[in-house]
């Protein structure tokens, strides 16, 4: 696990110590080594390249493993962040082919797989990765990211120059790019919390999407999708026809998720689990227990009882003797912490601050890598999204059929009528529905509904609110051929997933110099499943049906049936006590800041009221306090 860098310049030359300052920036990423190389290269072009890396070791910590690694018969470079968990099946591969090996690390297996199969290594590769190799025959440098898009790559091509990091404010710190606020992404931001890929907060940077590769040559770029969640709609009809039987159901899913697990438990330094006492993460340390491994378990507690999951998370450690460390939060950690855990925001989140405390406390316990139950619900249906989307999808299919003036009248007197309460704006949104939400799926997800964000951001123009929606098109493209159920899954696991909790535990965690992996949205496991009618997934009383059965009744009653909670702090209380002496003057002062005139200072003063007398959750002025910090901090 590590943090990378690099950069190409065509026909220039950059800056002789640019690589090694925008290097050290993501020190954090990587405590135990680093590495820089420049090269030049003069066919077609003249060219410049710069590669950088900071190196967590998990595998083979010996010197062996430093980056950026070479290929001396090839000339070919790598740096490279993530694990490749099935890195022993690869080089088993590799060896029978004839190659050679010096280390016993996964980033020798990858640039030898690049060497043996070029793109087409991608294929071979079960993990979470983002690398660049510079291919020295082809004068081209090749990127990729993992299927599910676990481990983040960000790039920009800037005049002469192509830079590409693990981290935005690298890309930033270069100088090459300069600080404007992305419309499309500030919209994005506003409307979920997070902007969604490819989009970032920053004008002219973009995230490599998940399961695609990037192909810089001679200044021109080549974006490929090499996966996805779903293949066609002759695939997917067919496991709908199959409609299996709970039992096969169970049976199917069982063996992937086993090995989906134990293949990440592959490292060379001490590893735990984060335990909510969930079903999900409860499920890892089930499953590591049935395998003979028993894990160090870290859990949250709150003082405040009504948020504590304390009760649940002492029973699954107890049921299955793990070593287990609470980490007891009050409001005053969290004022304290505020500073630090805005600092290691890679990009402005108003759901980051929980991975942060768990991050930290697991890694001055002296763990470098842990199991998280992230994605659980996305691929096993377990949010309430699951059941009330497809009613809503059926909803405004019938409701698109009355006139829009029709539409539009109901939706008026809806809002006039019903309490101004974060729900009814959002019915109120899906009863004028006049065209600008593509699903109600996205309704769902809304911190501000569309009319909310043009009230806050005025000045945002057409073309801007037109890309900030592209990837929603995309995304839903993408579900065409799935039934509703399967619908909701692959949007979760392409947006809310994606943009929100990956990024959020990726910069989190990574601020501590720990690595969190999360067997749950293997992407073979999430394929096997989302390839399964929905209608099983929600088969039944269960939570999870299918998680729970393929566990073979191993968690106890009182976790898979205990009451649904999310794993988040509880703000709604804090920001009515001392986080409000840090949050209201933030709020006030917006319009002063680098958002001054961009945002509507007095409509932010609005949500902050609203929040104050009972209308709004603290979600919405949470969002703006941090977006304005991050931006203070960063532009």
């Amino acid at each position: 696990m590590c943090g990378i860098f690099g950069i190409v310049a065509h026909k220039v030359q950059f800056p002789a110590e640019l690589v090694e300052r925008a290097t050290q920036s993501l020190a954090h990423r990587g405590p135990d080594d680093s590495g820089t190389i420049v090269l030049h290269d003069s066919t077609p072009d003249p060219v410049e390249i710069g590669l950088g890396n900071r190196r967590l070791a998990i595998l083979d910590l010996s010197p062996l493993g430093h980056q950026p690694m070479h290929d001396p018969e090839t000339g070919n470079w790598i740096v490279y962040n993530g694990e490749i968990y099935n890195f022993l099946d690869v080089r088993c591969e590799l060896e029978r082919a004839g190659t050679k090996f010096i280390s016993h690390s996964d980033t020798e297996v990858l640039l030898q797989a690049y060497r043996q199969w070029g793109e087409g290594c991608l294929t071979k590769l079960r993990g979470m990765f983002a690398f660049a190799i510079w291919d020295a025959k082809k004068h081209e440098l090749f990127v990729a990211r993992d299927p599910m898009g676990i481990k983040p790559l960000y790039y920009a091509q800037h005049g002469p120059y192509f830079i590409l990091a693990s981290e935005v404010r690298t890309i930033l710190g270069t100088g090459l790019v300069p600080r404007r606020v992305d419309p499309a992404g500030l919209l994005n931001y506003l409307t979920f919390g997070s902007a969604y890929d490819p989009l970032t907060l920053i004008e002219g940077v973009q995230a490599l999407p998940p399961g695609h590769s990037l192909t810089w040559v001679n200044g021109k770029l080549r974006l490929s999708r090499y996966w996805d969640l779903v293949d066609d709609e002759a695939s997917t009809g067919q496991a709908e026809t199959l409609a299996p039987t709970r039992k096969s159901a169970d049976s199917s899913i069982q063996p992937v998720l086993e090995e989906a697990v134990r293949s990440q438990l592959v490292s060379d330094v001490p590893l735990g689990v984060f335990l909510s006492g969930g079903i999900d993460s409860s499920a890892l340390v089930s499953i590591l227990s049935r395998g003979g491994v028993t894990p160090s378990t870290f859990s949250i507690v709150f003082r405040e009882a009504d948020f504590s999951e304390a009760e649940y998370s002492r029973a699954i450690a107890h049921e299955f003797h793990t070593d287990h460390h609470e980490i007891t939060v009050s409001q005053e950690d969290v004022l304290a912490a505020i500073p630090d855990a805005l600092r290691a925001m890679d990009l402005p989140s108003m759901d980051a601050v929980n991975t942060y405390f768990v991050s930290r406390e697991a890694r001055a316990a002296g763990v470098k890598v842990a199991l998280s139950g992230l994605g659980g619900d996305e691929v096993f249906a377990g949010y309430s999204n699951f059941r009330t989307i497809p009613r809503m999808e059926r909803f405004a299919n019938a409701w698109k059929h009355v006139p829009g003036g029709a539409r539009h009248s109901l939706g008026s007197a809806f809002a006039a009528l019903a309490p101004a309460t974060d729900q009814n704006r959002k019915l109120t949104s899906l009863i004028r529905d006049n065209g600008r939400l593509l699903h109600p799926y996205f309704l769902t997800r809304m911190l501000f509904t569309p009319g909310q964000c043009e009230l806050l951001y005025p000045s945002a123009e057409a073309n801007a609110r037109e890309r900030a929606v592209a990837s929603q098109r995309k995304n839903l493209q993408g579900t065409l051929s799935l039934d509703p159920v399967n619908r909701v899954s692959y949007l979760e696991m392409r947006c809310y997933m994606l943009n929100t909790l990956l990024r959020d535990a990726d910069f989190m965690s990574m601020s501590q110099g720990l690595e969190v992996r999360v067997p749950l949205i293997d992407h073979q496991l999430a394929k096997t499943v989302l390839a399964l009618p929905g209608a099983e997934k929600l088969n039944g009383d269960t939570p999870k049906r299918l998680l729970v059965g393929a566990l073979e009744n191993s968690l106890p009653d009182q976790i898979v049936h205990r009451p649904k909670r999310g794993f988040t702090l509880p703000f709604e209380h804090w920001l009515r006590g001392e986080l409000r002496h840090e949050v209201e003057p933030v709020l006030k002062r917006l319009g002063d800041g680098p958002l001054g005139g961009v945002l509507d200072r007095s409509q932010v003063h609005g949500v902050w009221q609203d929040f104050l007398r009972g209308a709004t959750s603290w979600s919405r002025p949470w969002s703006l306090y941090v977006l304005e910090r991050w931006c203070e901090l960063h532009l």
